[in-house]
């Protein structure tokens, strides 16, 4: 029995939590079959992992017989995940059945109820990729198609974080922008800023950049779109940092399907070690999508009412969304405006359950300036102390250290009991 020509490397360990810059894996088809719909529950909640995006996943009852039946007539798919009740000594010849039916480019995962280092060493030497003792987690399935399908020797893909406001005005743009002015000044690591808003955009504005191309440009030209295209499209912002800029123009609608960033993502991480998007306060298709898959989502929230809710809501659909993933994370913005009431930073924190990086004062002053001289908080005032908070977000964001939330909030109200954490 032999479904590979070459035996894969396996890891003894159980997957890990994904590490920054980890790889994605390719596109392609995996079936399993499985004994329970317990097992069939837990194939299929891999899916969700960031790392299986691109992959087309579809079980079915019936075990090994039912995979032998499948393949007799159907084309075998890159992967087979088999579910066996089967005795230790009846495995192989079930599996040798499964063989004669399979490609010899088809890989073969088995999930078996039965530990025993004899059958796990008897099944690899025949060919089977993997041999996963139940219970296990989606985890180490996802960990066993990662070992078998990333190209170990390729370069790591770019960390993405995606900045998006719990309510209009909340201020993630300019979040972000800082962020990303802090990781390309104080870490010395090339960065690129995605305005995924084409209609309102400001992230020329904000460094004074008028590119004629942009992000724009590389959503239309589709399938067409290649690294090379795609360096031609940036414009360069300052030292460490490149923009795809939004159009800003209002003669058309900007209405695309779930998956169309998909491609100019991956080109763009592929170029860039740090990639930041400025995700638009909105809730279509794309966004839902564009928040499941990114590395980092970080809430951006002003500390009232109609914030926190927003901020709840984003942040248990992002939760459900990537549940293998690491939570949102908040950043509260605009605290300790004069004579407005406001939620007590840890409240809110607490209530949303999620960890607070940063919190942001309030400056009329300081902020309008930089933003009329299409300038970041750091060129405008080098020394405010505004910019130790950026910094810290930006330590935290590309998985440096743990960030301290700083700042302080006045005038502070109660929540109300609907909305305070629940035990």
């Amino acid at each position: 029995m032999s479904f590979l020509s070459s035996e894969p490397k396996r890891s003894e360990e159980p997957a890990a939590d994904i590490a920054p810059g980890a790889r994605l894996i390719p596109r392609i088809t995996i079936q399993a079959f499985c004994e329970h719909s317990q097992t069939a529950q837990l194939v299929e909640s891999a899916i969700h992992d960031r790392r299986m995006s691109k992959v087309a996943l579809t079980t079915h009852n019936g075990g090994i017989d039912g995979a032998v039946e499948t393949y007799k007539s159907n084309p075998t798919p890159n992967l087979i995940i088999v579910e066996t009740l089967l005795a230790p000594d009846e495995i192989p010849g079930a599996l040798e059945r499964l063989a004669e039916v399979c490609d010899a480019s088809t890989r073969v995962v088995v999930l078996g109820h039965v530990n025993d280092v004899l059958l796990y060493r008897e099944l690899i030497r025949s060919g089977i990729s993997e041999y996963i003792v139940l219970p296990a987690t989606a985890q180490q399935i996802v960990g066993a198609i990662t070992e078998l399908f990333a190209s170990e020797n390729a370069a790591p893909i770019g960390r993405t974080v995606g900045f998006v406001s719990a309510k209009g005005g909340a201020g993630s743009s300019t979040v972000a922008h800082n962020v990303a002015w802090a990781i390309a000044t104080v870490l010395r690591q090339d960065s690129l800023i995605l305005d995924m808003d084409l209609a309102f955009g400001t992230a020329g504005l904000n460094f004074n950049q008028d590119p004629p191309h942009g992000l724009a440009d590389a959503l239309m030209a589709n399938q067409k779109v290649d690294q090379t295209m795609l360096d031609r499209l940036m414009s360069k912002a300052a030292n460490h940092i490149s923009l795809l800029t939004a159009p800003v123009t209002l003669d058309r609608t900007y209405d695309f399907e779930e998956r169309e960033f998909e491609q100019v993502l991956e080109l763009c991480q592929n170029t860039m070690p740090m990639v930041v998007l400025d995700i638009p306060h909105a809730w279509n298709a794309w966004v839902r999508q564009t928040l499941a898959t990114v590395d980092e989502v970080v809430i951006v929230a002003e500390p009232d009412l109609a914030n926190l809710r927003n901020a709840k809501n984003l942040a248990d659909t992002v939760r459900a969304l990537r549940p293998t993933e690491n939570a949102p994370c908040l950043v509260l913005n605009k605290v300790a405006m004069p004579r407005r009431p406001e939620i007590n930073p840890a409240e809110f924190a607490s209530s949303v359950e999620c960890q607070l990086i940063g919190q942001l004062p309030f400056d009329a002053a300081l902020f309008g300036t930089a933003a009329n001289n299409g300038q970041m908080i750091a060129e405008v005032a080098a020394n405010n102390k505004i910019n130790d908070v950026y910094r810290a977000i930006s330590m935290h964001v590309t998985g440096r250290q743990a960030t301290h939330a700083g700042g302080k909030s006045s005038s502070l109200m109660k929540l109300p009991s609907f909305l305070k954490k629940r035990a």
